[in-house]
C-alpha cells in the first residue's frame, strides 16, 4: 500500500472512531433515563461499521494504478436489542402498576470499555497519519 493510500484508510478510521465515542458518551449519558420521546426507556446504541473503497482519483493523481484501499465507515447506529432491565422501585414517576420501572440496557462498565477501545484505535491510527506525513515531508526534502 502506498503512503496515500494509508493515510486514505487511517482517516477513515480517525472519522469511524470518533463517531463511535460518540455514541458510547450519549449511552453513558443515558444511562439512567427511563423516559424517551419515543416513549419506554432509553435503548443502548451500538455503531456498524462496513469497509468502503478509497476513491481511485487521488491515487491515479498520485499515479497509482493499483487496487485502492480498503477504508471503513458507519453504516448506521442500531439498538441494542439485549432486554431492558426492570427493578421494583412503586414511588418511581415511571413504574408500572406492578411497582416495576424498566432501566436502560446501558452497563458502566461495558461503556467504559467500549470508550478505551475507541480512544485507543483512534490514537493509532493518529499516529498511522503522523508517521505517513513524516515519510511524506522526507520524501519530499530528498527530492529537492
Amino acid at each position: 500500500m502506498n503512503l496515500f493510500g494509508m493515510m486514505e484508510v487511517s482517516g477513515s478510521a480517525l472519522a469511524a472512531e470518533r463517531w463511535r465515542a460518540e455514541v458510547v458518551s450519549a449511552n453513558m449519558a443515558n444511562a439512567e433515563t427511563t423516559r424517551t420521546p419515543q416513549g419506554g426507556a432509553y435503548r443502548r446504541q451500538l455503531v456498524v461499521f462496513r469497509g468502503r473503497p478509497t476513491p481511485r482519483f487521488p491515487l491515479l493523481l498520485a499515479g497509482m494504478r493499483t487496487m485502492p484501499a480498503e477504508g471503513v465507515r458507519v453504516d448506521r447506529v442500531v439498538a441494542d436489542p439485549s432486554p431492558l432491565p426492570r427493578r421494583y422501585e412503586p414511588g418511581h414517576p415511571d413504574a408500572d402498576r406492578a411497582g416495576y420501572v424498566t432501566y436502560p440496557n446501558v452497563n458502566p462498565v461495558m461503556e467504559m470499555t467500549d470508550l478505551l477501545s475507541a480512544v485507543r484505535a483512534y490514537q493509532l491510527n493518529a499516529a498511522a497519519v503522523q508517521a505517513a506525513k513524516s515519510m511524506i515531508q522526507q520524501s519530499l526534502q530528498i527530492l529537492s
